[in-house]
């Protein structure tokens, strides 16, 4: 009896320890051996980091190409800047160039002032002193005028003195500037010659003054002096006694000098006018009918 509840009792542990063994197995099974709706969502489940990494993948292949393409058109546009920077119609290349030619014409006016004056030939050479101002005025404008007449002072005064470059200035300099701004405005020919023969005038008054301070003798006065003893023996050979006024001195100083000063830049009128056509700025000029036939 006893035996028979024992082998009662067994019977459900066995049965029990069987059926977790067949679990078991069959779990085993299935890890091994999925069924196909199991492979089916195994394979899902690994190809979607599979397609995420490939779209990830093909994304970044498409921002390097984007990004490469947006370098090489910077690249592109940068060079494109550069060489129109560069070209000769650009703003970098007229700049430098007005430069260069405005430092050209100060050096090469300066230097020939200073030779010449040194060499005391001015006299032979001083219709040449302000072309390098009139041309540079001409070809870039009154500030690039005015710039080679103040490069040229400077110039003139590093290597020879305050002296040197005030007379330059006075003499040459102003005359120069002044005769290319009207020329560069296209004023007519009798104006021009009228103001730029005052301002040649007002020169070279003005280096009489700086040469008698210099010097130490009123030269101003002694002109006049001399005008005056030549004034009273031209009277008296003409048979009139008369004592001319200081008033009439003057009167007659300023009328030759303005008349001297006025032949002078007349000259300097027709000679850069024959040059300037011969450069081929004919165009840029306004030169009255009866030069313009001639030439």
């Amino acid at each position: 009896m006893n035996l028979l509840k024992l082998n009662l009792h067994s019977r459900p542990y066995h049965h029990h320890h069987r059926r977790h063994h067949l679990e078991l197995r069959q779990s085993s099974l299935v890890l091994f051996f999925p069924s196909h709706e199991q492979s089916s969502k195994l394979s899902a489940s690994c190809a979607s980091p599979l397609y995420s990494f490939a779209k990830y993948a093909k994304t970044s292949k498409a921002n390097n190409a984007a990004t490469s393409f947006s370098i090489d058109k910077n690249e592109e546009e940068e060079t494109d800047d550069f060489e129109e920077y560069l070209a000769e119609d650009g703003e970098v290349y007229q700049k430098t160039l007005r430069l260069v030619e405005c430092a050209m014409f100060a050096a090469v006016s300066g230097l020939s002032f200073l030779l010449s004056n040194s060499l005391a030939i001015e006299k032979y050479f001083a219709c040449f002193f302000a072309l390098p101002i009139v041309l540079s005025t001409m070809r870039w404008g009154i500030a690039a005028g005015r710039k080679t007449m103040v490069a040229t002072a400077v110039l003139l005064f590093v290597i020879s003195g305050p002296v040197k470059a005030i007379t330059y200035l006075l003499l040459h300099g102003l005359l120069g500037f002044t005769m290319g701004t009207f020329w560069r405005l296209q004023t007519n020919w009798a104006a021009s010659v009228f103001l730029c023969s005052i301002v040649r005038a007002t020169g070279l008054l003005g280096n009489v003054v700086i040469a008698s301070y210099l010097i130490g003798e009123n030269i101003l006065a002694l002109i006049t002096i001399n005008v005056h003893a030549l004034v009273t023996y031209i009277l008296s050979s003409m048979g009139i006694i008369a004592v001319p006024s200081m008033n009439f001195i003057y009167f007659i100083f300023g009328f030759l000098l303005l008349l001297n000063c006025g032949f002078f830049v007349f000259l300097l009128h027709l000679l850069y006018a024959i040059f300037f056509t011969r450069l081929g700025m004919k165009a840029s000029l306004r030169l009255p009918k009866w030069l313009e036939a001639a030439i």
